[in-house]
């Protein structure tokens, strides 16, 4: 069953996920941030049928996140570099790393994030870039932008509305009432 594309949702999640959201793609990328951009290596490294990583990696040019270049004219090879639009993915790999980390690898850390120069290990966060605090659900929401059409501000409203309801029912402060 083929899924229908986000082209014309408004949610960057949404279109983010249509980009990258099949996990081959994301280990393609992990891998990227790694060094890798030869076809064998991306193959041997994860493990993948040569045509399923075909797919991919056009799938990730074509999204802007990888860039096709030839490095070799006899036999003619292409090798696969991250973008900009592919660079600024790495946050989201980190944070997928250090989540999966605290929760699915009851036998410890396989993998962890160290500072270069102190070998210290990092945790990462989300920070707002102007005043560097970390981004909580107490201190921040999610708002229709100036470009969100009125079904994005209607899901929103309504989700917002879902929320406000589910608190107010939940506050200690209210009596309680007797029926």
């Amino acid at each position: 069953m083929r899924r229908t594309t986000s082209e014309n949702m408004q949610c960057p999640i949404a279109r983010g996920l249509d980009r990258v959201g099949e996990w081959w793609s994301m280990l393609i990328l992990r891998d990227a941030f790694y060094g890798l951009t030869r076809f064998d290596d991306f193959q041997t490294s994860l493990g993948i049928a040569p045509n399923i990583l075909s797919r991919r990696l056009a799938t990730l040019v074509e999204a802007g996140m990888l860039e096709r270049r030839r490095y070799s004219q006899r036999p003619v090879r292409h090798e696969y570099v991250l973008t900009d639009r592919g660079r600024d993915f790495r946050p989201v790999l980190l944070a997928m790393m250090a989540w999966g980390s605290r929760h699915f690898a009851p036998e410890g850390q396989a993998i962890e994030l160290v500072d270069r120069q102190t070998g210290q290990l990092v945790e990462p966060v989300l920070v707002d870039r102007h005043t560097g605090e970390p981004i909580t659900r107490e201190r921040h929401e999610v708002r229709a932008g100036p470009a969100a059409s009125e079904r994005m501000r209607a899901r929103i409203a309504f989700r917002m509305s879902r929320v406000q309801a589910r608190q107010t029912l939940s506050d200690p402060n209210l009596p309680e009432s007797h029926s």
